[in-house]
């Protein structure tokens, strides 16, 4: 039962606006709406239908009164004096029309309720052939009935027969509602701009970037942008403590290395000076990529730059490495990004790709929504229950390599730590090429 029940939920939810602006209109709106419907159905129903339908009886009534006079009085042939009482007791304009036949009927409104009203009425009341024309003429109603070989003809006002104000309930009614909603709808934009300046604040710094932001609103909106804000300087903290330890810890192991390196400088080449020396600058290397990829290069700020620019150096660089390199740039080259930190990682990305392949495709597309760079190589690739691995720091597919052919092990973890600090990410995947495809997707 209460999966039957939430199937129509289910579907209207499915139909509902997403964003809170207009979900927020919607709950204004639709029980304002809902109750002016009912209201105005009550109205129709009881108060507007009901008294047309008795002015419309009242009438009937007068003219059955006046046809039972005229035809109980036949010294007035020519009706003057049925006419003249018609004319100042009833307010009506009353002629007979000798030897003559009704008018054809005409066609009837579309929606009238003084038609339908009025015609049951005369046919209840009077039980006599008639016409009647209630659209021909503005502020009158026109009634014809056969008596005979004469016609009465028979001219009223509107407002006699017709609740002809009762509009004026409508309008004020819409138009008060109109105004209250527009003052509703004001009030809401005011109270959900704050919240949507949150958001842009909150995905600006998953970003990266920095966005100025000051609290305002409702209270709980301002206690939510408080606890932004805190949130915010705790990490900028966090992420400046560990900066200037690792500044620090870098200074400390770069002085013992070049100690190191001073020592063996200083001492009689041999085969085991050497191997010595390489095994220093291979830590040397080694260090460096680790304070990268533990410093994130945070600190740099994200600018607009020309990825096509960027690209070309990166195809320059693989094709004097003597790699096949295509590249294709679609939409707008200009995106804000960290371009050094972007850099290292296509960098990473294309090294990879030239280290295992020797065709390689470079395609980036630039949208509204991200910008999406793909790298393919015809290499190997990496199994798909190792792809999650590999940006994994430290590790290799190959743990019998040398570290002078595999590398440290932090190149795709570098890579992907600088995509994730732009809001975005990096996925492997199969390549057409045959090899690897990394696909590299930044919000902008």
């Amino acid at each position: 039962m209460l999966r039957l029940a939430g199937r129509p939920l289910h579907i209207i939810a499915r139909y509902m606006p997403k964003g809170l602006y207009p979900r927020a209109l919607v709950i204004v709106i639709a029980p304002v709406v809902l109750l002016q419907s009912v209201i105005a159905y009550v109205f129709m129903e009881r108060h507007w239908q009901t008294v047309t339908q008795r002015l419309s009886s009242a009438v009937s009534a007068d003219i059955a009164a006046m046809i039972d006079v005229y035809e109980s009085y036949p010294q007035d042939a020519d009706a003057s004096v049925l006419a003249r009482i018609a004319a100042t007791r009833l307010g009506m304009d009353l002629d007979i029309i000798p030897d003559t036949d009704l008018p054809p009927p005409g066609p009837r409104p579309f929606f009238s309720l003084l038609d339908t009203a009025l015609s049951a009425e005369l046919a209840q009341q009077v039980a006599r052939p008639f016409w009647l024309d209630t659209v021909g003429r503005s502020s009158l109603i026109e009634i014809r009935i056969k008596l005979g070989k004469n016609v009465m003809r028979i001219l009223t006002r509107r407002n006699s027969a017709y609740a002809s104000n009762s509009h004026i309930f409508l309008i004020w009614m819409i138009g008060t509602s109109l105004i209250l909603l527009t003052i509703a709808v004001l009030f809401l934009r005011n109270q959900i701009r704050p919240i949507l300046k949150l958001a842009d604040a909150a995905e600006a710094f998953g970003k990266g970037r920095d966005a100025e932001f000051r609290p305002r609103g409702a209270r709980e909106v301002r206690r939510a942008g408080n606890a932004f804000i805190e949130m915010k300087r705790r990490v900028e903290r966090a992420v400046g403590e560990r900066t200037t330890m690792l500044n620090g810890v870098s200074h400390d192991l770069r002085t013992i290395l070049t100690r190191f390196k001073l020592s063996l400088a200083l001492l009689e080449r041999s085969s085991e000076i050497e191997a010595l020396e390489k095994d220093v600058d291979e830590m040397s290397r080694m260090l460096e990529d680790y304070l990268a990829f533990a410093r994130g290069d945070a600190g740099e700020a994200p600018v607009e730059t020309d990825i096509r620019a960027l690209m070309e150096e990166m195809k320059s660089d693989a094709e004097r490495q003597g790699h096949q390199t295509e590249l294709t740039v679609v939409g707008d080259p200009l995106v804000v990004i960290r371009p050094d930190a972007f850099r290292r990682l296509m960098t990473n990305l294309v090294s990879n790709a030239a280290r295992f392949g020797d065709r390689i495709a470079i395609r980036a597309t630039h949208d509204a929504r991200y910008l999406i760079v793909m790298v393919d190589d015809d290499g190997p690739g990496i199994a798909p229950e190792q792809r999650e691995d590999v940006f994994r720091p430290f590790f290799r597919l190959d743990e019998a390599r040398n570290v002078d052919s595999g590398g440290t092990g932090l190149g795709l973890a570098i890579a992907r730590d600088i995509a994730r600090a732009h809001g975005g990410d990096i996925i492997l995947s199969d390549s057409p090429l045959g090899g690897l495809r990394a696909t590299v997707r930044l919000p902008v």
